[in-house]
């Protein structure tokens, strides 16, 4: 299996996952309430600070790295 298949999986996975949750809420099932939870978003469990730093961290370098081609 290539990775372009593997790839393609991964993404029919996420809507397979997603899709349902947007159709039938139920608070949590959705990616961003666990990503809401996990980094402390919307209340300060402990270590919040660090937690928000770890994702604004990766979504600094996610946006460089596709916005240089994969350079950074």
């Amino acid at each position: 299996m290539g990775w372009t298949t593997a790839w393609v999986l991964w993404i029919a996975m996420f809507f397979a996952i997603e899709g349902p949750a947007l159709l039938h809420p139920q608070m949590g099932d959705t990616l961003s309430e666990h990503v809401w939870k996990w980094f402390s978003i919307k209340e300060k469990s402990p270590q919040w600070r660090l937690r928000r730093f770890v994702l604004l961290s990766f979504l600094a370098w996610v946006s460089a790295h596709f916005l240089t081609g994969g350079q950074f």
